[in-house]
């Protein structure tokens, strides 16, 4: 019986191991985004900074995107952006922004918006 419960625990942690995706497969997806003009991409870090500013109750204006990548999902896209803005006291910044978006069901989620270092 112990036998038999070992068996069964092995089994089981192999399965776990096998069907969990590693964050280096994960990261394998990310995808530089080939245009940082696109309008699309523009409109997301915008919103972004946008959102932010909303949430935190904190003065500060969109300039552009530097940097970008993206990853496809089944259903949308996450997008990690380093963009600059403006604060209040005129001066400029590089954030980072992740932003999910899912056009199909009009939704866009602010997930991480912080000063880049």
């Amino acid at each position: 019986m112990r036998t038999h419960n070992i068996l069964c625990v092995t089994i089981a942690a192999v399965i776990c191991v096998i069907a969990t995706p590693t964050v280096e497969g994960i990261e394998n997806h990310w995808e530089q985004i080939p245009n940082l003009n696109d309008p699309d991409v523009q409109e997301i870090a915008s919103w972004a900074v946008a959102e932010h500013a909303r949430k935190a109750n904190e003065w500060i204006q969109f300039e552009r995107v530097d940097t970008g990548m993206q990853i496809q999902t089944v259903s949308g896209t996450t997008y990690k952006l380093l963009l600059k803005a403006v604060n209040r006291n005129i001066k400029e910044g590089v954030y980072r922004a992740d932003v999910y978006d899912e056009p199909s069901t009009h939704t866009r989620t602010l997930e991480y918006f912080a000063p880049a270092l």
